[in-house]
C-alpha cells in the first residue's frame, strides 16, 4: 500500500522505543479540530506516496537503531493490505504500533489474533453517546459509532500494550465530558489528554478556540485519576 508520508526517528511517538513513523491518507471522520487535514482532503502540496518496498529498504538499513514503527493517520485500517505491509514489518524485527480511531474493529481484531500488534493507542472523541461523538467526529455513521464501543471492549479484553488518548477542545469537551470517558475505560492503564492545538485544524473557526490552560488540563487529568492507572497529559 501507499503511505503519505514517514518520520524517520521519532522518540515520542512509540513510549519507551526509537520508531520511525508512517501516515496513511484517508480516515472516514472528519474531527474539526484535526491536526492532519492534508491526510483527508487533497494536499496543498503534491508529496510522492511512499510504497511498501521503499518502507522495508529504508527499515533494513536502520535495522540496527529502529526499535519500531508506528503506524497512524488518517486511519490505517482502512486499508485492506495494511496487515501484509505490517507481516513484512514484522519479519524484519519491528515492533508495531497502531493509531486507530476504532472503526474498525473487524480489522482490529484480525491483527491482535494473529499477534501482529505490539501496542494500540485509541482516540476517543468524546463520551461514548452517539449525539457528543457525532459533534466531534463531524460525520459519523451509526456503524461506526457501533465499532468505535466495540473497539474499546475489545481493546480491554487483550494483553497488548495499550493506551486511549483524547485530544480535549474546550469547545467539544468539558471536565466532565472527559471524565465520563475515564470512567468508561475504568481500569485501562494508560488515558492520555493532548491539549489542543489550534495551529493547524480541519475547520478554520476552530483556530480561534482557546485552549484549556496547563493547569486546567492537569486539574481534569487529577479528576480522571480515579477510574485509570495513569493519567498522562501532552501540552503543547
Amino acid at each position: 500500500m501507499k503511505y503519505a508520508g514517514m518520520i524517520k526517528q521519532s522518540l515520542v511517538d512509540y513510549p519507551g522505543e526509537i520508531a520511525a513513523v508512517l501516515f496513511t491518507r484517508g480516515c472516514n471522520l472528519r474531527c474539526p479540530f484535526c491536526h492532519n487535514p492534508d491526510l483527508l482532503v487533497k494536499p496543498k502540496i503534491l508529496v510522492k506516496p511512499i510504497d511498501i518496498e521503499e518502507v522495508v529498504e529504508f527499515l533494513l538499513a536502520r535495522r540496527s537503531f529502529l526499535d519500531g514503527v508506528v503506524i497512524s493517520g488518517g486511519e490505517p485500517t482502512l486499508n485492506e493490505d495494511l496487515p501484509v505491509d505490517i507481516a513484512r514489518m514484522k519479519s524484519l524485527g519491528c515492533l508495531i504500533k497502531l493509531d486507530t480511531n476504532g472503526t474498525n474493529t473487524t480489522m482490529l481484531e484480525k491483527l491482535l489474533r494473529n499477534n501482529m500488534l505490539d501496542y494500540v493507542a485509541m482516540d476517543i472523541k468524546a463520551p461514548l453517546e452517539y449525539k457528543k461523538y457525532l459533534q466531534a467526529c463531524g460525520k459519523l455513521s451509526s456503524e461506526d459509532f457501533f465499532n468505535i464501543r466495540s473497539s474499546v471492549h475489545l481493546l480491554m479484553s487483550t494483553p497488548v500494550n495499550l493506551e486511549f488518548r483524547t485530544t480535549v477542545v474546550p469547545a467539544l469537551h468539558t471536565a466532565e465530558d472527559i471524565v465520563a470517558i475515564a470512567r468508561h475505560v475504568e481500569g485501562c492503564d494508560i488515558y492520555t489528554l493532548q491539549q489542543f492545538n489550534p495551529r493547524v485544524t480541519l475547520e478554520p473557526g476552530y483556530a480561534r478556540v482557546v485552549p484549556y490552560s496547563k493547569e486546567e488540563m492537569q486539574d481534569i487529568a487529577d479528576k480522571c485519576a480515579v477510574y485509570v492507572k495513569e493519567v498522562r497529559v501532552v501540552n503543547i
